[in-house]
């Protein structure tokens, strides 16, 4: 009998946990496809400005390091 209430007890902790690696695991793949969407567009782009060149880059940069972190 004990086994069954210390069994009960655990499983809503299991529950939750796996709620919350669920939730993890979506926020860190909307994240992912959000970066890639802003990577997209900015190699859509173009320009002759060598200004905005170089902040599209830098963009670029800064995105493709988030995207290797995930």
């Amino acid at each position: 009998m004990e086994d069954q209430v210390e069994q009960r007890s655990s499983e809503p902790a299991t529950v939750n946990t796996k709620q919350q690696v669920a939730l993890a695991n979506a926020s860190r793949l909307r994240e992912r496809q959000a970066l890639e969407l802003q990577r997209d567009r900015i190699l859509d782009e173009r320009t002759s400005s060598p200004i905005r060149r170089a902040a599209l880059e830098a963009a670029l940069k800064d995105i493709e390091a988030k995207l290797a972190s995930l």
